[in-house]
């Protein structure tokens, strides 16, 4: 169902943005974040890591919702394309235009 691809796709999305906030709050450093600006700790980041990681769960569980077979279809494939697309986005503009680091 190609809507369930949207929703994993997105689900991608968002477990990517989450995944460099977890890191940063566990490590104890700044990072950006919609919620404190520029100076967003490791707390603020925490918050927000967790808001995306539980949003990328949410929209998983409606992608699956109404499926019976246990493993995997074409979802995976798009939740991978969105980590993909967004982890590369952010990669390459922190390279370029740095807002997280000297």
């Amino acid at each position: 169902m190609k809507s369930s691809r949207v929703q994993s796709f997105f689900a991608g999305v968002l477990v990517a943005n989450g995944a460099p906030h977890f890191a940063s709050a566990v490590s104890g450093r700044e990072h950006m974040t919609p919620l404190a600006g520029r100076g967003s700790g490791a707390v603020t980041n925490g918050v927000w890591a967790g808001l995306n990681l539980a949003g990328g769960v949410v929209l998983l569980r409606l992608a699956r919702k109404g499926k019976d077979e246990p493993r995997w279809d074409r979802d995976l494939v798009a939740f991978e394309t969105g980590y993909l697309a967004f982890a590369s986005w952010m990669a390459l503009s922190e390279r370029f235009f740095p807002m997280n680091s000297e």
